[in-house]
């Protein structure tokens, strides 16, 4: 079963590598994959769509929360959200079908963006569920090439990021003892 995983994690190299090596080393197939920078730079968000059985899915969260970059990982599967993809579909036609082939387009929310003697580029947005049915009816007026982005997803329950505080370090006796007596810290190790 297709499941919607949102990550927060570090914008950092090696980030996207460490999250799909997770996934990728106990067999899970990745279906879709999007990440890009938050309104922090620091922080970007990944939105993955696995194939796995749904009684997997929460140890697929905490194995992905395993990694030093994650900050946080959610299932959205069931929760409310909204899910949308981008697709780029180029269309070989006659031009005796141009007319009905731009009006198909329309309905779906396809935007022209490039046309030639051949054809057109169309843009369109959704979820991948009308873009499946956007793709199969483009077919039907004659050559096709498609381009889809993958999914982005957004939970649409307010939710505040919650991060561990950070955990202090327990200083060792001798540390302490020297920041009591700086005179002392002097003759140590010399």
């Amino acid at each position: 079963m297709r499941q919607v995983i949102s990550l927060l994690l570090e914008n950092k190299p090696g980030s996207l590598m460490r999250v799909t090596g997770v996934l990728s080393q106990r067999g899970y197939n990745i279906e879709s994959l999007t990440v890009g920078r938050t309104l922090d730079p620091e922080v970007s968000r990944m939105t993955i769509v696995v194939d796995v059985d749904s009684a997997l899915c929460q140890q697929v969260i905490k194995q992905i929360n395993k990694p030093v970059n994650v900050l946080q990982a959610t299932d959205l599967t069931d929760a409310p959200k909204v899910v949308r993809e981008l697709a780029l579909v180029r269309v070989r036609t006659a031009q005796g079908s141009r007319g009905a082939l731009l009006k198909e387009a329309e309905i779906f929310g396809g935007r022209v963006v490039d046309s030639s003697t051949e054809g057109f580029a169309i843009e369109v947005t959704g979820a991948p569920e009308k873009l499946n049915e956007f793709i199969d009816v483009m077919g039907t007026y004659g050559e096709i090439d498609v381009t889809r982005s993958g999914a982005v997803a957004i939970a649409l329950e307010a939710r505040k990021l919650r991060l561990q505080p950070p955990v202090e370090r327990q200083l060792s006796a001798v540390s302490v003892q020297l920041s009591a007596n700086p005179s002392e810290a002097e003759g140590v190790g010399g």
